[in-house]
């Protein structure tokens, strides 16, 4: 009886060869229906995320799972390097670096003020041919290959063991939508099954090849016309030193070090020291003392992959010594090396590019500088890091004159194998290998609000939220403990519900957001090429408001006078006329008091036509006085947020009053019920819930911000797949008064529609000496009756008049200045309950 050994991945499933070699027969049809489904960019963040916390964390049964797939004698420390290579961090900086954005597959304006949209696409079917001396480049081959959107299938040596199979299997396991599976086949074969390799490049649309030419030649030529080839061949690289550089003993042990890490076996590994000089005598007293450091070092670890030289690779570590010795004869060349053979210095005084058989074997060679690229430049192809020593002046013009000659990457002496995230590999960013840079251009008529032609086309789909619920309280303590790199900027929150909460941002978060914020205004009608925006925000005390959407207008492009919200309104009314604003930023509070106290002459400039507020609302009645007063024709939200989360919703063109889309792309919105940790009916209203995807700092999931909304169901007009829901208040709006619960927003929306006031409102309790007392401020206009609105909250609302006619409560209406009603000193929003009771 035959057992079948399961040693391929298929998109999900290990099989054994026979069925490997029926799906490989049909790879075609399994590529396109994968690529028929979104991968959304988050997806594969949060995949890796998870691995690589499990691959880092010792007693985790993952990495307990994968060690038993490790080559013999690999250190199991190698997975919590790949663990640390898969975080979150390290990806997003790469996404940014190489393709410019955490989220580059989606179709985004390239420029806010034309309606050209362009994205990094997949190129499809990415064939990875991997090599078998590197346990972590399999893998990190197909990570590549997902974060540019590609269906990945990988050859593994017929000798590897089944590591990359089982990461990969881990990997999936960790999108329970199946997208990832989709995408990933891995399948161990030897080259000489010339069959399968064809099968694997024939649908390609890239083929990467790891190895030294023969590798890349035995694949060229099952590459397809007009695929791509890439190729990540094996590289030299060298060591040049200055002479002040020789003559200090630190920099020979830094140059001892890259020598001995990973015997020489990486690309990066110095094969060849030069030297900036013509002397012979220089050339082999650095040599002999070099050799004198070298004879310090331990010999290379029991087990490690380059530790002991196979026969053929031993014989030519002989050859390459018994040759140098025997130039010694002619002048040529002297040589230093261990009796036991385990290194070897060889000081030759001809200039040119010599490899090295490696195991701790170097070339010692003169190149004074002004013949660097004459010497090096045949070799441009081959060339890849040069380690560069020597004063500062000394290491920036070496460097220019070394990538001139073919170089790709210069790095101090002693950190030639040193990488960063988002480094490029030979030359070239990977991902923009895997991608193909595409763009759309649509009518600027229909698509003037329109920021991301994927909101049109389908939902965006997270990773579902989970974990406890988090308050205010759950994320100050930490936020303080954040390190360094995620806590780059701070901001406090304008303190309108109680005490300024902190939140800390890291730049590349604060940008992702602020990029989304100014998608969202474009959908709310805000025109960066022809508005003229005066942002009347509040700054100050680190209060976010006025500085993000000085961003947001920096990303759209548009026009800004930066003046913030301040106590002058006439200079403030002068310089909107002065300088032609025709579009105001700010909280409604502001504005309201701004536009009323300069009425006259803002009525007579008559070129206002915006108004984007945040923050808090304006009513209805308030919005039909700006336009009927004031000629405003547009009045939107300009996003709804909290300093915390960032932008959490927009307004497009169909939306009004407190319904915004979600930001799919950023946030996941659950919205519970009021009392109890559980859904709420749809379209019931709720507490509004929000978990943050894209942020790699201040972690924020399942948030209860405070919020209270009911969702609003069905596709949007607008055409926008993305959610909407409807702000109902805050949940702080609701007073418990004389045993009753009372809303805020029934006494607003009472006062605007039955009672016609057009001005603020805001409830102050008070404990009086036999019952509490309810005060309702309202905003003197001309046509405030104070009586008549108390009347109209008797008749309205009939918890209000039983806590009243029960005499347990005191209802008192009072018109006031709205320069008296009580704000936010940070922010200046209104208070709109005020509770004094004690």
């Amino acid at each position: 009886m035959t057992v079948s050994v399961h040693h391929h991945y298929w998109q999900g499933e290990f099989i054994d060869d026979e069925e490997a070699g029926r799906r490989l027969a049909e790879l075609p049809s399994a590529v396109e229906a994968a690529l028929a489904e979104g991968l959304e960019t988050e997806t594969v963040l949060a995949a890796c995320d998870a691995l690589g916390a499990a691959l880092c964390d010792p007693d985790h049964p993952v990495r307990a799972r994968l060690a038993a797939h490790l080559p013999e004698g690999e250190d199991p420390a190698v997975l919590a390097e790949l663990g640390g290579l898969l975080r979150r961090r390290e990806l997003t900086r790469k996404l940014r670096r190489e393709l410019g954005s955490a989220t580059p597959g989606r179709l985004n304006r390239a420029d806010p003020r034309e309606t050209v949209y362009e994205a990094w696409a997949p190129v499809g079917l990415v064939a990875h041919i991997a090599p078998g001396n590197a346990a972590t480049v399999a893998p990190l081959s197909i990570v590549e290959g997902l974060l540019a959107g590609n269906v990945n299938v990988l050859k593994t040596s017929g000798d590897d063991t089944l590591l990359t199979q089982h990461l990969m299997a881990e990997l999936a396991a960790q999108d329970a939508g199946g997208a990832l599976a989709a995408r990933i086949v891995v399948l161990r074969f030897p080259s000489s099954r010339q069959e399968w390799l064809g099968l694997m490049c024939a649908p390609a649309d890239a083929v990467a090849v790891w190895g030294g030419e023969a590798a890349v030649e035995g694949v060229a030529a099952h590459v397809p016309a007009g695929c791509r080839l890439v190729e990540w061949g094996h590289r030299i690289s060298f060591a040049y030193l200055t002479a002040d550089a020789w003559s200090d003993a630190g920099t020979l042990d830094a140059l001892a070090d890259d020598v001995c890490l990973y015997e020489q076996e990486a690309c990066s590994s110095p094969q060849v020291v030069y030297l900036d000089t013509e002397d012979e005598d220089e050339l082999f007293g650095f040599a002999e003392r070099f050799a004198a450091v070298l004879a310090t070092r331990p010999p290379a670890a029991a087990g490690a992959p380059a530790g002991e030289p196979d026969p053929a690779k031993a014989a030519e570590l002989t050859t390459t010594e018994l040759m140098a010795r025997l130039e010694e004869h002619l002048g040529l060349t002297r040589v230093f090396a261990a009796a036991d053979g385990s290194w070897r210095v060889m000081a030759d005084t001809r200039s040119p590019l010599t490899a090295s058989p490696l195991h701790r074997s170097v070339w010692v060679k003169p190149l004074p500088r002004k013949r660097l690229i004459a010497t090096l430049r045949p070799m441009r192809r081959y060339l890849q890091t040069a380690g560069i020593a020597g004063s500062a002046t000394d290491v920036a013009e070496l460097s220019r004159t070394a990538l001139a000659a073919g170089v790709t990457r210069v790095t101090p002496v002693g950190a030639m194998q040193a990488s960063y995230a988002g480094e490029p590999h030979d030359g070239v960013y990977a991902l923009q290998r895997y991608s193909r840079r595409v763009a759309v251009q649509a009518d600027p008529g229909g698509f003037a609000t329109t920021a991301c032609l994927d909101d049109l086309v389908r939902p965006v789909l997270l990773p579902r939220p989970t974990g406890p619920l988090l308050g205010k309280e759950d994320v100050q303590e930490p936020a303080r403990r954040l390190p360094r790199a995620d806590a780059e900027l701070y901001f406090r929150s304008g303190g309108s519900t109680g005490a300024p909460a902190l939140s800390v941002f890291s730049y590349d978060d604060y940008d992702t957001q602020m990029h989304a914020a100014a998608r969202g205004l474009l959908a709310a009608g805000y025109d960066p090429a022809a508005d003229r925006t005066a942002n009347l925000f509040y700054c100050g005390s680190m209060y976010g408001s006025f500085i993000s959407f000085f961003s947001v207008l920096e990303r759209l492009g548009g026009v800004q006078l930066p003046l913030s919200a301040g106590p002058d309104h006439r200079a403030t009314a002068q310089a909107l006329i002065d300088h032609g604003a025709d579009t105001l930023f700010g909280m409604p509070s502001y504005l309201w008091q701004l536009l009323h106290a300069e009425a006259d002459a803002l009525r007579a400039y008559g070129g206002l036509r915006k108004v984007f507020y945040g923050g808090e609302h304006f009513t209805e009645e308030q919005q039909r006085t700006l336009r009927d007063t004031f000629g405003i024709e547009v009045v939107r939200s300009i996003t709804y947020g909290s300093t915390d989360l960032g932008p959490l919703g927009y307004q497009c063109a169909e939306s009004s009053g407190g319904v915004h889309h979600l930001h799919a792309d950023l946030h996941t919105m659950e919205i519970l019920d009021l009392t109890e940790d559980r859904p709420v009916v749809p379209g019931e209203t709720g507490r509004l819930v929000f978990t943050t995807h894209a942020r790699r700092g201040q972690r924020l999931g399942r948030y209860v911000i405070g919020d209270l909304g009911r969702e609003i169901p069905g596709r949007c007009p607008c055409g926008r797949h993305a959610p909407r829901f409807e702000l109902r208040g805050r949940t702080g709006d609701v007073m418990r008064v004389a045993t009753y619960f009372l809303n805020l927003r029934r006494f607003v929306l009472l006062a605007e529609e039955q009672g016609g006031h057009r001005g603020e409102v805001q409830v102050r309790l008070d404990s009086a000496d036999v019952r509490e007392r309810l005060t309702v401020r309202v905003e003197r206009t001309a046509a405030t009756d104070p009586e008549r609105l108390r009347e109209v909250f008797l008749a309205g609302y009939p918890e209000l008049r039983s806590a009243v006619d029960e005499r347990l409560l005191e209802l008192v209406v009072e018109a006031v200045d709205g320069a008296s009603l009580d704000r936010s000193a940070t922010s200046g929003k209104l208070l709109g309950v005020v509770d004094a009771r004690g």
